[in-house]
C-alpha cells in the first residue's frame, strides 16, 4: 500500500515538474511574441514581429508546409534587421515568382535536419576542435562555433551570423534567432 501511495505522489511530482518546465519554456519572447513549445515552427514565428520578412519569404518559397511537418528541424532565423542589411532590392527580388528556386536554396540554408539546442552545438564544435560542420537541408555546410557569448554560424561565403535567442523550441524542433542572413 506504501508503495502505491508513494508512486502516486513520486508520479504527481514528476507531472507538475514536466508543467513547470513547459511553462518556463513558453516565456520565451521573440519579436514581442510568446513562442509555445507545443506550437509548429510556422506557428510560433507568424507571430514575431521581428521575423515578417522571414515569414513572407517561407510563404512565397512555398514551405510552409515543410516547416509545418514533423521535423524535427533546426531553423537558423534571420531577423528582419538581417534581411534589411542585405543589399537594396535583394529581398523584392527574391520575393518575385521568379526568383523563387534562388529563394528557396537561400531558405532551406538556414534549416538542419535534427533538433540542434545550444548545447548540444556548443558540444559538437568542442568535439571537432572549435568547430562544427552542419549539413542543411539545402545540401551546403554550415560552421558553427562556440563563442563566450554564446553560438556563432559561419555561411560558406565566410559571413558570420551570432545567435541572438537561442533554444526557441517547438514541436517540431528548435529555432535559433540570428543577426545576418546566411548565404550559399
Amino acid at each position: 500500500m506504501k508503495s502505491s501511495i508513494f508512486g502516486r505522489l513520486a508520479l504527481a511530482f514528476a507531472l507538475s515538474l514536466s508543467a513547470v518546465a513547459a511553462h518556463a519554456q513558453a516565456q520565451v519572447m521573440v519579436g514581442g511574441a510568446p513562442m509555445y513549445p507545443n506550437k509548429d515552427i510556422i506557428d510560433n514565428a507568424v507571430n514575431s514581429k521581428d521575423h515578417t520578412t522571414l515569414v513572407a519569404a517561407v510563404k512565397a518559397g512555398g514551405l510552409v508546409d515543410t516547416l509545418k511537418g514533423p521535423g524535427p528541424f533546426t531553423v537558423f532565423a534571420p531577423t528582419n534587421e538581417a534581411f534589411d542589411a542585405l543589399p537594396a532590392g535583394t529581398v523584392d527580388t527574391l520575393l518575385k515568382p521568379e526568383n523563387k528556386a534562388t529563394l528557396v536554396k537561400i531558405l532551406t540554408y538556414h534549416v538542419v535536419a535534427g533538433r540542434h539546442d545550444a548545447a548540444d552545438l556548443k558540444a559538437m564544435a568542442a568535439a571537432n576542435g572549435g568547430k562544427a560542420v552542419l549539413k542543411t537541408v539545402q545540401g551546403e555546410d554550415l560552421i558553427v562555433m562556440a563563442t563566450p557569448s554564446g553560438v556563432s554560424v559561419t555561411d560558406s561565403k565566410g559571413g558570420v551570423a551570432h545567435v541572438t535567442i537561442a533554444d526557441v523550441f517547438q514541436s517540431n524542433g528548435v529555432i535559433h534567432v540570428v543577426d545576418k542572413v546566411l548565404m550559399p
